[in-house]
């Protein structure tokens, strides 16, 4: 038998935080590419498809709350089911 699963739809802005108003838990149970300006990034901590960008980690650093400091890079953003 078949078993076909439906995935849910990839929301505009999408973050990995879950103290983040915006957080889907149910897209996180699937594995979800991103890619920025053709190249895939594997890095990706939140993302926003209209407004054209994507926010990485800055290396090792670390904010006052022990959070990656995130850097926001813009370009073409295209999300993904893998």
């Amino acid at each position: 038998m078949n078993e076909t699963t439906l995935f849910p739809p990839l929301p505009d802005h999408l973050s990995i935080d879950p103290r983040s108003p915006f957080h889907v838990a149910a897209v996180f149970e699937h594995d979800i590419g991103i890619r920025l300006n053709d190249k895939e990034r594997l890095d990706v901590a939140e993302y926003c498809i209209s407004e054209g960008w994507v926010k990485v980690p800055a290396g090792k650093t670390l904010d006052r709350k022990g959070n990656p400091l995130l850097i926001k890079l813009k370009g073409r953003v295209e999300a993904f089911y893998q």
